[in-house]
Formats: structure tokens, C-alpha cells, sequence
């Protein structure tokens, strides 16, 4: 018996679906790549220098023993991770500046800078 029209679409977008998620992702492997870490409520390094122009892939990995919140509203960066993650997030191309990032859990220690140059 043929499966039913839905059926089939339904497959075909969630093939798409994969299919674009993985070119998206292999896209953002091609960047220039740094890593922040989150620990004791700190972000390290507390200064981070990246080329003008370029979009860049932050990894985040929270070697805490709490949540962080990893953001940048101006930038609509957010990522929250629980102890132990990690993720990336993709910044968008920067002009020569200085750029705040904050884990919003930590509001008072945990601060870093990208700078683009």
C-alpha cells in the first residue's frame, strides 16, 4: 500500500531540515574559531581579540558547577548551558570596537570583552 502524500512531504522537509543543518554547521566550522570558558562564575579570557570584518564562532563551555547565561543583547547573542556544555555561538561581522559579553547569572564577576581589530 503507497504511503500517503503527507507522509512523504513530511519526510522530505525533515531530510531538508538535515540537510540544511548540516551545511549550516560544517558553514560555521569554517570561521575563525575561539573559545570562552565559564568557570566560578568568571568568563575566560576576560579580553578576547578577533579580526574586523569576519564573522566569528565563539565556543562556550561551562566548567562551572552552576548554569551560566552567556549573552550580548546588543548582538541578540544567548546561550545558556548547564554545568559541564558546551555550544557555539556565531557573532555576527564586527566593525573595530570593543564588544561586551556577560553570564547573567554572574553579573558582577562574570564579564569578558571582544575586541575586534
Amino acid at each position: 500500500m503507497p504511503a500517503p502524500s503527507y507522509l512523504f512531504h513530511l519526510l522530505l522537509i525533515f531530510a531538508l531540515w538535515l540537510g540544511l543543518g548540516w551545511a549550516a554547521d560544517s558553514h560555521a566550522q569554517e570561521l575563525p574559531t575561539f573559545e570562552v570558558i565559564a568557570k566560578d562564575g568568571r568568563l575566560f579570557p576576560e579580553r578576547l581579540e578577533v579580526p574586523v570584518g569576519q564573522r566569528i564562532k565563539l565556543i562556550v563551555r561551562n566548567q562551572g558547577k552552576g548554569p551560566i547565561e552567556f549573552e550580548n543583547l546588543a548582538m541578540r547573542v544567548e546561550k545558556v548551558l548547564a554545568p559541564g556544555a558546551s555550544s557555539f555561538v556565531v557573532l555576527p561581522k564586527l566593525k573595530p570596537g570593543e564588544y561586551e559579553f556577560i553570564d547573567e547569572f554572574h553579573m558582577d564577576t562574570g564579564k569578558m570583552w571582544v575586541v575586534a581589530k
